[in-house]
């Protein structure tokens, strides 16, 4: 699996509240070939976790989607590429 984490040392200590979900779009075929696509976006809190999940939610591509401690998830064994953003104003709309 290849895997890809935009969060700098110190965010993957404090931000790791993530929304994460398969994207239908990207699985089967470039980075992700062999198997799906998996993305999440790591929080600052719990709070900005439920605002991203509706957003998440809101997006046709995503399937699957739920709130995950990135400390402790590991991606189903069928995942083929995995990126962690960083949920921020610019990048989720969060205020």
């Amino acid at each position: 699996m290849i895997k890809v984490d935009d969060r700098i040392k110190k965010n993957k200590q404090d931000w790791y509240w993530g929304v994460v979900a398969r994207d239908k779009f990207l699985s089967g075929w470039g980075k992700a070939k062999d198997g799906y696509s998996r993305c999440a976006w790591a929080c600052k809190d719990y709070n900005d976790a439920e605002k991203v999940l509706k957003w998440v939610e809101n997006r046709s591509e995503m399937q699957y989607v739920s709130i995950v401690d990135l400390r402790t998830y590991r991606p189903p064994s069928n995942t083929a590429h995995f990126h962690i953003y960083v949920a921020d104003e610019g990048h989720t709309g969060l205020v």
